[in-house]
């Protein structure tokens, strides 16, 4: 495919180098002619300078013919300009990435129709969400994204004294939009029916709408343990999605942030928060505060040295797991063998969204879930599939597969029994490992 990628920052940089090395055709659009001769000297990429938010520019960069442009500048004004210029010229797909979430939640507008961009892409609030995923399910991520946090999946052991034990799905009063997709007994896994009951030792796979999982999840397991202890360094954007994404999920969270101005605007905005004016990694501070009784410590600041020094020091105080946020690529590789559990890197995270809007096969494996046994699949409803039109509760999917959300325009959820799939909804089905012939030709024929 032929793709034009404007900014020669991180993000463009390091999605320039991955998809090319996929085989794809990359032209490489920036302001900076320096900075293009670094990339040209060490990718196999083509690259233009000038202002891609101008449409000459575009043109000769061969915008009038591309299969996808991704406008990942450092500006969110420039990126959708760009992305909308190209679509108008005559690019067939286009992704603007930006920074501020008036943008990406859509505050007032939706920019993506009004633009006529296919997809907004933040890279910020995509990493918090991966890291609020690896504190609970590292599986739960293919669900998040799909809904954009508004759905939640978790896997959790069965309570010996849950409510639902011994009880047949159907008589269980499980709160509308949530879902049991799977069941783990002894060494099998299988997706339940309505005649289907937990037992004593089995682990499960709960889907729900955010509102109403944890009501859900008290009938399978009532944590009784108190709630885990989450130390954020940072009060970036990328903390405010976390704080979000960890509400009400069982986590007692404290936001460590150093500018007093900015930590008074988080105390506001994050009334579910403990916001603390100070810097979490000082020796008054770690004492008093209790530091490394923390379960998990997140190094959220931008800068990649400090949160890297933060987190190992985190690690050595006692803090069970520590996660750091690395902008950049050359400490990814070194960072594993000093103490540091987990790394994320938002270019990375921004890298393979772009390569998923790049496969238009009507299937996809998003995730594997219970050891391989069982999959997440996103599946696109062809217009003559024999599901179209049925009330779900009408398909036998069963014992294969289970409906575990829909998406259809910006709406994402998880149904009832009597939701309907329509022509183009995008849904996302949890089923066995190796069926997706089967699935395929069920659902998206067509």
């Amino acid at each position: 495919m032929d793709l034009i990628i404007c900014g020669a920052g991180r993000v463009g940089t390091h999605a320039a180098e991955v998809l090319a090395e996929a085989g794809h055709d990359i032209t490489v659009v920036d302001t900076d002619a320096e900075r293009l001769a670094g990339i040209a000297d060490t990718m196999d990429v083509a690259t233009y300078c000038g202002n891609c938010a101008q449409a000459d520019v575009l043109r000769e960069a061969g915008g009038g013919d591309a299969d996808l442009l991704v406008a990942a500048t450092a500006s969110d004004e420039v990126n959708l300009l760009a992305a909308a210029v190209a679509k108008r010229i005559g690019t067939a797909k286009t992704i603007a990435r930006v920074h501020h979430g008036s943008f990406f939640e859509k505050r007032g507008l939706d920019y993506e129709k009004q633009f006529s961009i296919d997809r907004l892409i933040c890279p910020e609030y995509s990493t918090a969400l991966a890291i609020a995923s690896t504190l609970r399910n590292p599986g739960a991520l293919a669900i998040e994204t799909f809904g954009r946090g508004s759905i939640q999946m978790q896997q959790f052991p069965v309570n010996d004294d849950a409510v639902a034990i011994g009880k047949p799905l159907v008589e269980l009063s499980i709160p509308p939009g949530t879902r049991l997709a799977a069941i783990t007994r002894k060494e099998e896994v299988f997706i339940p029916d309505a005649s289907s009951a937990v037992q004593k030792g089995d682990t499960v796979i709960l889907v729900g709408n955010a509102e109403t999982f944890q009501d859900a999840r008290k009938l399978f397991h009532d944590d009784k343990l108190g709630r885990r202890r989450v130390v954020l360094m940072g009060g970036t954007p990328m903390a405010v999605w976390l704080c979000r994404a960890l509400h009400d999920r069982n986590f007692s969270i404290r936001l460590f942030e150093i500018d007093r101005q900015r930590a008074e605007a988080l105390a506001d905005k994050l009334s579910w928060v403990t916001v603390m004016q100070a810097n979490p990694i000082e020796r008054s501070v770690t004492e008093e505060e209790h530091i490394g009784n923390a379960d998990v410590f997140v190094a959220l600041r931008r800068n990649d040295e400090a949160n890297i020094i933060a987190s190992v020091l985190a690690k050595t105080m006692g803090v069970t797991e520590v996660i750091a946020v690395v902008g950049g690529t050359a400490y990814l590789d070194l960072v594993y063998h000093i103490g540091v559990d987990r790394v994320l890197n938002p270019s990375v995270v921004a890298a393979k969204e772009i390569q998923s809007m790049l496969d238009d096969s009507p299937l996809q494996r998003l995730s594997s879930l219970a050891d391989g046994v069982v999959d997440a699949y996103r599946v696109r409803a062809g217009r003559n599939g024999s599901v179209i039109g049925k009330p779900l509760k009408e398909l036998k999917l069963a014992p294969h597969w289970i409906v575990a959300a829909i998406r259809r325009g910006d709406k994402a959820w998880v149904p009832g029994a009597d939701d309907i799939l329509q022509p183009n909804d995008i849904a996302l089905l949890i089923g066995r490992h190796g069926m997706e012939k089967e699935l395929k030709k069920l659902l998206s024929s067509g």
